[in-house]
């Protein structure tokens, strides 16, 4: 069985315009990367959890913000790996700039022997539909589109 994780696509109108939430990786392997190498907040499912309950759980340690709302499934995306991602969007606002992510440890440097401490989102951003395709890992393309186009759908109604 494919390793699966769950994440949430926070989303909000900003005018008259959509943007989503996205997450920087922390830690020494990303820190110069940018384009290609966002993220939805997410993570890995504990066995026998509720794949929308890890969504929740994983929003609150990627951000140390909890997230409520109506949270609309999206079709899962497989990443480069093969990593099943289930996602869910919900409309919402926080500061991005206010994020406070859990960290994560590892040796650094590589066979150092010296464990270091690394937060697992480093920084967060809204950003617009365009602007979230430059930055956001290309397997979670899918997300973005699937949101976009229930978006078009509901403003659609409201005419």
């Amino acid at each position: 069985m494919p390793r699966r994780s769950a994440g949430i696509l926070l989303y909000r109108i900003n005018g008259h315009a959509p943007e989503v939430f996205l997450v920087h990786p922390g830690g020494p392997y990303w820190t110069k990367k940018d384009a290609g190498a966002w993220s939805i907040p997410k993570g890995e499912i504990d066995k026998d959890e509720d794949p929308l309950a890890a969504a929740k759980r994983e929003f609150g340690e990627e951000t140390g913000s909890p997230v409520s709302g109506e949270f609309i499934p999206l079709r899962p995306c497989r990443q480069a790996g093969g990593k099943v991602v289930h996602a869910w969007a919900v409309e919402g606002d926080i500061d991005a700039d206010a994020i406070r992510s859990n960290l994560f440890s590892m040796e650094w440097p590589p066979r150092s022997g010296n464990e270091q401490e690394f937060p697992e989102a480093d920084r967060g951003g809204w950003f617009s539909f365009a602007r979230a395709r430059e930055k956001l890992l290309a397997a979670q393309h899918g997300f973005l589109d699937q949101l976009e186009q229930m978006l078009e759908l509901r403003l659609a109604g409201r005419s």
